[in-house]
């Protein structure tokens, strides 16, 4: 299986828009690791891709195919570089701190002021239940 040449045309335009030329990358194959079995530990089709001026580097193993990798790595690789110039990477990086912190634990002290919140709510609701009229 190989890439198409619509999306080679495709991606040598987006190089020529972000100013990437391919005497710019270095490219090495190396062997892949992961599963994939004798064909993998067999060959080099481990695309290892750096950008020169940036110094960004892109390592692709996600298919059996050479010819795959290198697209794929290329393809990885002008995200990258259009993230870095149209700023997109600090937002992404806000996103992932974001997250981050969802999934953190919470402190002690955190937790006790939840606590204390949730006794207060349930105070509240205490106090707008039916008051009963007693005959005396």
């Amino acid at each position: 299986m190989s890439v198409s040449q619509r999306k080679e045309d495709t991606l040598s335009v987006r190089m020529e828009e972000l100013g990437v030329k391919e005497e710019d990358l270095r490219e090495t194959f190396v062997r892949a690791s992961g599963s994939g079995g004798q064909k993998v530990n067999k060959t080099s089709s481990c695309v290892f891709l750096m950008h020169i001026p940036t110094g960004l580097s892109v390592k692709c193993q996600q298919e059996r195919s050479r010819e795959l990798n290198r697209f794929f790595a290329r393809r990885i690789l002008l995200d990258r570089i259009e993230r870095i110039k149209k700023g997109k990477a600090s937002l992404q990086r806000q996103k992932i701190e974001k997250i981050k912190r969802q999934k953190r634990r919470r402190s002690k002290k955190a937790k006790e002021k939840v606590l204390r919140l949730k006794h207060i709510q349930s105070e509240k609701k205490t106090l707008r239940s039916k008051v009963a009229i007693t005959d005396e």
